[in-house]
């Protein structure tokens, strides 16, 4: 199964999309947000463990770029050692993502306690430096209650590391839709861009392929033609020299 999983996610890298994982607390509402961000029917229950194999489906955010969405199973404290391998798919998701949404409960009496446990498990995992949005979740129920969801506010009351603060926080409500406008606004903006670089490829000339792609995402400004090679120095995206790594000489 992780065989098969590392041979979705090789394919999705090769596409020029970036990768954005839901991350959070068991029942932060994680899959009901998936749902509402992409219109997909990913089973929201308030079960634990409903989500344990990862779901992915493109988004389009207001610049017209398109990334990829991905739910992940809930985190909890303690988590059993037999239960280790069932979690192991969705944090190599979470691992290899450009920009995690972490989802809390803000409506929770443990909302801090919750929080301050997905950042320690983050940081487990080797995924603490990843640009991270905090993303404050049911607040129809903390309006309910006569509170205002402050997004500023509630993330000051929840975030108690210095060290590891997030890109920016926004309140929504993944029941009724409430804020998810700010939410992609804010992805768009806080999304690393792909960034390109000076490249120089050594493709076989025989392989036609790696070289029309790199005509099809970058620039080439130089082709040269050794023996059975063809040397190419492009601009290429990360995305694209990502996919070309094998062909790769230098980086610039």
């Amino acid at each position: 199964m992780r065989g098969g999983r590392a041979t979705q996610r090789k394919q999705r890298q090769a596409v020029p999309l970036a990768t954005v994982a839901l991350v959070g607390y068991t029942n932060a509402g994680k899959s009901t947000l998936f749902n509402r961000l992409t219109g997909a029917g990913v089973l929201a229950d308030s079960k634990m463990f409903a989500t344990l194999d990862p779901t992915v489906r493109h988004i389009s955010l207001p610049s017209r770029r398109r990334v990829l969405l991905s739910d992940t199973v809930g985190f909890i404290r303690n988590l059993p050692t037999t239960l280790v391998r069932a979690f192991r798919a969705t944090l190599e998701e979470v691992v290899e993502a450009e920009l995690l949404l972490h989802v809390v409960d803000a409506s929770s009496p443990s909302a801090a306690e919750h929080t301050a446990h997905v950042m320690e498990t983050l940081k487990e995992i080797g995924a603490e430096s990843t640009p991270q949005l905090l993303v404050l979740n049911k607040t129809d129920l903390i309006a309910a209650a006569g509170v205002e969801a402050d997004a500023a506010a509630l993330a000051r009351r929840l975030l108690s590391d210095p060290e590891h603060q997030p890109a920016g926080a926004v309140a929504v409500s993944a029941r009724t839709g409430e804020g998810l406008g700010k939410l992609v606004s804010k992805i768009d903006d806080t999304l690393p861009l792909d960034p390109v670089s000076s490249c120089e490829f050594r493709f076989p000339a025989a392989e036609g392929a790696p070289l029309h792609l790199l005509h099809e995402y970058g620039r080439v400004t130089e082709t040269r033609y050794k023996d059975d090679f063809c040397e190419v120095k492009a601009l290429a995206p990360e995305s694209v020299r990502r996919r070309l790594a094998k062909y790769l000489i230098s980086v610039s």
